[in-house]
């Protein structure tokens, strides 16, 4: 007779969790999300609003943008590590963002992540978690 008291005892395996980080293909394909993101910003005319709240050249915002999603999409937390917080609406006050605007960086993200070919489960892991952290951004109405 087998012994079921520790086999009850056990808590069963919880089964790995998938990471949008991984199922975009890791480090590279979230440098490539935030270069189509901002290549998106650029050329679409309906995004012109939040263009012209950044610099001229977008080296450095783009850097800043593939460190914050590497951590925020399950990666390594390159953000946090160099700027020792993962707080966005600090940098963000200075700039009116409304509806319109959380609206044209969605747009901007959307298209990005077409661009790169995320699949549909990335595109729906990720959807309403944007949505918050753009709806977060908002400091007027």
């Amino acid at each position: 007779m087998t012994d079921t008291t520790e086999a009850q005892e056990k808590p069963a395996s919880t089964p790995p969790r998938v990471l949008p980080y991984d199922l975009l293909g890791g480090d590279a394909a979230i440098r490539s999300l935030a270069a189509a993101f901002y290549k998106a910003m650029t050329e679409l005319p309906e995004a012109q609003t939040i263009r012209a709240m950044h610099k001229e050249d977008l080296s450095e915002i783009e850097e800043k943008l593939y460190e914050y999603l590497s951590g925020w999409l399950g990666g390594p937390h390159h953000y946090l590590k160099k700027y020792g917080t993962v707080c966005l609406t600090t940098p963000h006050a200075p700039y009116p963002i409304g509806a319109a605007e959380r609206d044209q960086w969605l747009l901007c993200m959307d298209k990005a992540l077409n661009d790169i070919g995320a699949s549909e489960e990335v595109k729906t892991m990720v959807k309403k978690p944007f949505f918050a952290i753009a709806e977060m951004m908002r400091n007027r109405d």
